[in-house]
């Protein structure tokens, strides 16, 4: 079941860029965050998605939100991705696909390619926002504006 606005965001771990262990219990109960789950490393659309989060990563630090982006691709393909791209922000690897099942995330319409989703999640936990589309940089124009409004 697909989470929803209202929900409140479910306990998980990963495998960050650095290959650490990364932990929501570390953020939830102290900041609002943006997760956004995407496709594919270096592809054309995450790229332009990943660099308007990285453009107006400051914006969003300003509304004292972290971003996380959460694909399949591995620890080794994230690495390269944030050194190629500057990529201030977290990415989680998920390559057992285990967060995408937790947070009830689609795949496109025709089931091939692994959907994308943005969740703005409050200070305290609680979905602020659910926003599915296959175009990238309207993502990050709607977490700004719910953000605002938190």
């Amino acid at each position: 079941m697909a989470l929803q606005v209202g929900d409140k965001i479910p306990h998980f771990s990963a495998i960050d860029t650095n290959g650490n262990v990364f932990d929501n219990d570390s953020i939830v109960g102290k900041k609002s965050h943006v997760i956004y789950f995407y496709p594919k490393d270096d592809t054309r659309v995450c790229t332009e998605q990943a660099c308007s989060f990285r453009d107006q990563y400051e914006d969003f630090k300003a509304l004292g939100a972290e971003v996380i982006g959460v694909s399949s691709d591995s620890v080794k393909s994230h690495q390269k991705f944030v050194k190629q791209y500057r990529l201030p922000f977290i990415l989680l690897s998920d390559s057992d696909k285990k967060l995408r099942r937790l947070f009830g995330v689609p795949n496109d319409l025709l089931g091939l390619i692994p959907g994308r989703v943005t969740y703005v999640v409050d200070k305290n936990g609680l979905i602020q926002l659910v926003f599915n589309s296959m175009s990238g940089k309207i993502h990050i124009k709607n977490a700004l504006e719910i953000l605002k409004r938190m």
